[in-house]
């Protein structure tokens, strides 16, 4: 089914309007501390600012892409979001404000100096460009999955849009936004989760429509599904793809949050303490609720449409494509091919234009706040000729947004085959790695741990984060890279003691 006029109506409305809430916040800019923390906002600007970066093309396109491959187990990225919003409204968030900070780095740059500082804001801005990047793919998948636009065009414009959205408002552009996005995926989920029960009369009828597809011979090679059990315990079960594996992944999500510039300037941005813990709380109780509804949808589509490699093996098999079943391209498509064929036009209208919002106001939302860190931790260490430093400013701001996505355009154009939960997973797993175990030590245990011995530390997680990514280790790499990071500071806070009391 092709996009109707309705269709599209609906979606030019919606991302319009996300825009010009974005143009004329940004009037309200008046300096570029304003521009990166907001101007002191209210509880709902804060769940906005959270809520704007933290369901984005992964909570829902994702979402339900990876429940139509593995069923509830899909949960755990919303699941994991959520804990680690919890964690930072009720640990991290009076810590954070009275350190009296702009970025997190600039928390490690007290406390171990502007080494630990540059390294930590290049490890951090590696792993939010990941998820810019994915961002990009996501919102690309989208136009190509509902057009015929063709990818590279499709990435230009994702990546213009992305750009747009928080050009001329900065922070208080994604709060805003994150607002409306929040009404807007709230109407369009539990419109989704309505239409899905009523089209299947309730989930025991979708996993009985699951089964049928999923024990079709070729279907069940192809996804190694030997038998009745085994596609019970892929799609109903909350752990589908092993304890350690979807338990590590909840946690990559969890510290991923905490380690993210983005969800700190939600923090920052408050007025006070309890403003910005019940924005915080806030956002962790509502973002369950989208992913349980993606995670529905995901499940609805698994038992009425197979992929087309599903087909062509069927084909080659001498099976019939069962009566009722639809075929889509790719897994990407699941969520869009949904609302196309499922939805009444004037709802998927809506739908559409809230999963670009999505897609696009997550995406905006981390160019920000990988840019902040740019910006205050790495230009303004730079000498001009007259020997003062580069100064903040809003052009400055603006231009790196810009080259930002100019950058994520270019690296989305050679990693366009790769899985956007992948890259999701190995951002925020990479951000954790890097910063949260100095922030964490620097905010409730100063002084107590030795600038080199941080560093290494640092440095030698992530590299080992990224090669048991490679090497695809058992459990979740961010096991791996905390684990090492943990274990040189330890060790070199026991042989420290140990000197101590030797000396004495």
């Amino acid at each position: 089914m092709a996009l109707s006029a309705t269709h599209i109506i609906g979606i030019v409305l919606t991302v319009g309007l996300l825009l010009v809430i974005g143009i004329l916040s940004g009037r309200r800019v008046k300096d570029a501390r304003s521009f990166a923390i907001g101007g002191r906002g209210n509880s709902w600007m804060v769940c906005g600012i959270i809520m704007g970066t933290l369901v984005g093309g992964q909570s829902t396109i994702g979402t339900a892409q990876m429940a139509f491959c593995y069923g509830l187990s899909a949960w755990w990225f919303t699941i994991g979001a959520a804990l680690g919003a919890a964690l930072l409204a009720l640990v991290y968030a009076i810590p954070l404000r009275r350190s009296g900070c702009v970025t997190l780095t600039e928390i490690i740059a007290r406390e171990y100096g502007y080494t630990a500082e540059g390294i930590g804001s290049l490890l951090c801005m590696m792993g939010i460009f990941i998820s810019i990047v994915s961002q990009v793919l996501a919102s690309s998948a989208m136009m190509t999955s509902l057009s015929n636009i063709p990818m590279l065009w499709a990435a230009v414009l994702s990546a213009a849009l992305i750009a747009l959205f928080v050009f001329f408002g900065g922070i208080r552009s994604a709060g805003l936004g994150g607002l409306l996005k929040v009404a807007l995926l709230y109407i369009s989920s539990i419109a989704a989760a309505v239409i899905v029960w009523q089209l299947t009369g309730g989930i025991g009828n979708t996993y009985s429509a699951l089964e049928e597809v999923c024990e079709t011979p070729a279907v069940a090679t192809l996804n190694d599904l030997g038998s009745a059990d085994d596609i019970h315990q892929r799609y109903a079960n909350l752990v589908g793809r092993g304890l350690l594996k979807d338990v590590g992944s909840g946690l990559s999500l969890a510290l991923g949050v905490l380690a993210t510039q983005t969800y700190a300037q939600g923090v920052w941005a408050a007025r006070s303490y309890h403003q910005a813990r019940r924005g915080v709380i806030g956002a962790a109780l509502l973002v369950p609720v989208i992913g349980a509804a993606c995670t529905l949808v995901g499940l609805y589509m698994r038992g009425h449409y197979i992929t087309a490699e599903e087909h062509q093996a069927m084909l080659a098999a001498g099976e019939a494509l069962p009566e009722g079943i639809g075929i889509i391209k790719n897994t990407a498509e699941v969520f869009p091919r949904f609302v196309l064929d499922c939805c009444p036009d004037w709802v998927g209208g809506i739908v559409i234009g809230t999963l670009f919002v999505t897609v696009l106001g997550g995406g905006s939302g981390l160019t920000l706040g990988a840019v902040t860190i740019l910006v205050r931790n790495v230009f303004s260490h730079i000498r001009k000729k007259d020997g003062s430093y580069l100064d903040e400013s809003k052009t400055l701001y603006r231009a790196s947004i810009v080259v930002m996505v100019v950058m994520a355009f270019v690296v989305s154009q050679l990693s366009h085959r790769t899985l956007i939960n992948d890259l999701g997973f190995l951002s925020l797993g990479l951000r954790a790695t890097a910063i949260l175990l100095p922030i964490t030590a620097a905010l409730f245990f100063p002084r107590r741990y030795e600038r080199r011995s941080m560093t290494i530390a640092m440095i030698a997680g992530c590299a080992v984060m990224f090669i048991a990514n490679s090497l695809s280790l058992p459990a979740d790499p961010i096991y791996w890279g905390m684990g090492v990071e943990l274990l040189i500071v330890g060790t070199a806070k026991l042989l420290k003691s140990k000197r101590f009391s030797t000396g004495s």
